[in-house]
């Protein structure tokens, strides 16, 4: 009946919204040409999108890395009219096939000037709870969709085995189940499917509200030897499966449309060439129904040296596409990919059955995603950006991110709440009064930056629109010893932690705390009753005399904009609810340490959190 109902208005079936997804999917798929095919696997960076790339030649996605914008402070505006720009040129092409058009959202639409940034995700570990992580994910989709882009490469569901990984406050957790739980995000990001909606089969609830979600990065991306980024996760297929598959039969169960591939390796073999687990286990076992991508250059280290073009990249192709890669990440060599793709499957080394396979899936989620009837922006949705309620969401996460590790030099005496009334206050630290330190990597920027990168407010500013009027509130970035010395305060904030960082430029084997963070807190803490805070992604090395000398001791994770989240619990608004998602390890020399080893011996363990009005205690 579709189809008659197609023809009489003269129109292809794969143009009838009324058609069932499969007869759509079939139909277009049908019309393609080889050519045609091979390009909708391709996503290129905005950066070298053309009107030979989306017109003439078809390409299948479109992205932006990290960074990348179309100007520098671009406004949300400015984003929607670069993305339907390219979406006109796509349409444009033979079949008027549009782009999806994929972003890093992955603590917030943070690649966007006056965006609201959410705490990254070992901070939301730290709050256990579900429901908040599905309001993010609901008011990050409506950002984002404010810019005309359909998708964002989030969740991580990655489970951060080891805090040396420069990835770990990309993962809720060290604990399976707690990543887990918080796939909610996914429901919040793409809508709740109905009851009886098919199980593992993508979902988009609505096409003004909601975008895409990408789980990633599969698999073991965070169990890797030593904490290596891109490094070699070595375990069994049942410790594989129990610790590191699980959450994404979560995000499958809620109808994850796209699932990415991780750069890291599994007993040798890399992700993006690995048919068993991309095929056999994600797609076959798991019954994942909507599409794999790459990684950023992910394909090009199958090629060892790596190369541009020639049979070297050929390879890589062959590899991936056979193994299971349905969309690839290139990103700039566009016309080689094509050129090389095609040439794989006339010569018979890659099935026609895997290359439709491949887009089937993908035209599959771009019609489930409405993009065919709903293909540009809603300039109606703008004001969304940043706005009230959602800075409110993130004030909300913030709070209920910070853990309190330690209050008063004893249990009888509890240092906070902080007295708002006292006559002067320290703060001090390199992390007080910076945006870009608070936000961490993957804010405007890939790897982030120190600053007031984008609006926000600052711990600093939150202290000082929290205290008494009467109150003079002091600040120095390095406190000296002289203002230590003579300032007569009442108390001190001492705020220190890690530079930004994205990737394996945040691998570390030492994590001392930066910029002599040690020797500040001792020098302040020596002289002043002193709170600490640490903003960071993971948990840093605080020695046995520094932790004695000081009175509280909060853990902050990267909170993005919303200082005041911080406040709300300093000052008594808020109780602190937050738990470690992680194990606070006592030196470096223990990593990798979990719960349940045979010897763990942790600072402070899984689960620990502090409260200000009850009796402490560890909480799960």
């Amino acid at each position: 009946m579709a189809a008659t109902a197609a023809q009489d208005h003269g129109m292809p079936l794969y143009k009838d919204a009324s058609a069932p997804v499969q007869e759509r999917v079939r139909d277009l798929l049908g019309r393609m040409t080889l050519r045609e095919k091979a390009a909708q696997m391709a996503q290129i960076e905005r950066t070298v999108v053309s009107r030979r790339a989306l017109a003439e030649l078809g390409a299948g996605s479109v992205l932006n890395g990290g960074g990348s914008a179309p100007r520098e402070c671009d406004s949300p505006a400015e984003w929607a009219h670069m993305v339907d720009g390219m979406q006109r040129l796509a349409l444009s092409s033979r079949l008027g096939i549009p782009i999806l058009y994929g972003t890093d959202a992955v603590h917030g639409h943070n690649n966007v000037y006056g965006a609201t940034v959410f705490p990254h995700n070992v901070g939301l570990g730290a709050t256990r709870d579900p429901e908040l992580m599905r309001k993010i994910g609901a008011a990050t989709a409506l950002e984002v969709r404010a810019t005309g882009i359909h998708w964002t490469f989030a969740p991580c569901v990655a489970v951060c085995r080891d805090a040396r990984w420069g990835r770990c406050y990309e993962g809720y957790s060290e604990d399976t189940e707690i990543v887990r739980s918080l796939t909610t995000i996914v429901t919040g990001l793409q809508g709740q499917p109905p009851a009886d909606y098919p199980h593992d089969y993508p979902f988009l609830a609505s096409v003004r509200e909601n975008i895409l979600a990408c789980a990633k990065h599969f698999v073991g991306d965070g169990g890797t030897d030593n904490g290596i980024n891109e490094g070699d996760t070595i375990c069994s297929y049942d410790d594989l499966e129990r610790i590191h598959i699980a959450p994404y039969l979560d995000c499958i169960a809620q109808g994850v449309a796209t699932v990415m591939a991780s750069h890291s390796r599994w007993h040798g073999e890399r992700l993006h060439g690995s048919r068993y687990l991309l095929t056999d286990v994600l797609k076959g076992k798991l019954g994942f129904k909507g599409f794999v991508i790459s990684d950023w250059e992910g394909i090009d280290k199958l090629c060892e040296p790596r190369v541009s073009r020639g049979s070297d990249y050929r390879h890589c192709i062959l590899n991936s596409v056979n193994a299971g890669m349905d969309m690839i990440m290139i990103p700039y060599k566009f016309e080689n990919f094509l050129e090389d793709l095609v040439f794989l499957v006339e010569t018979g080394e890659i099935p026609m059955s895997r290359i439709d396979d491949a887009v089937e899936r993908i035209l599959r989620v771009k019609f489930i995603s409405g993009v065919f009837e709903h293909p540009f922006s809603d300039p109606s949705l703008l004001d969304m950006v940043g706005c009230k309620e959602h800075r409110l969401l993130a004030r909300e996460a913030v709070r209920k991110s910070m853990v309190l590790l330690k209050n008063g030099k004893n249990q009888k005496e509890p240092f906070l709440p902080l007295a708002k009334n006292v006559k002067r206050i320290l703060v001090t630290g390199t992390h007080a009064d910076d945006i870009g330190f608070q936000c961490g990597g993957w804010t405007i920027s890939w790897a982030g930056n120190s600053g007031k990168i984008t609006p926000g407010t600052s711990i600093l500013e939150a202290i000082k629109e929290s205290v008494g009027v009467q109150t003079e509130v002091v600040y120095e970035a390095c406190a000296t010893e002289p203002t230590v010395e003579t300032g007569e305060f009442s108390y001190a904030v001492v705020v220190v932690g890690e530079v930004p960082y994205s990737e394996s430029e945040g691998d570390r084997t030492d994590l001392s705390i930066p910029f002599n963070g040690s020797d500040l807190i001792t020098r302040v803490a020596s002289k002043i009753p002193t709170l600490v805070i640490v903003v960071s992604g993971r948990p840093l090395d605080i020695e046995a005399q520094v932790l004695e000398k000081i009175y509280a001791l909060v853990a902050a994770w990267l909170p993005g904009t919303e200082g005041m989240g911080i406040a709300d619990c300093l000052f008594g608004h808020h109780d602190f609810v937050g738990t470690l998602p992680v194990t606070w390890h006592r030196s470096v020399d223990q990593l990798p340490i979990h719960a349940g080893d045979g010897k763990y011996d942790p600072l402070f363990p899984v689960g620990y959190g502090l409260k200000m009005f009850r009796s402490y205690g560890n909480s799960a």
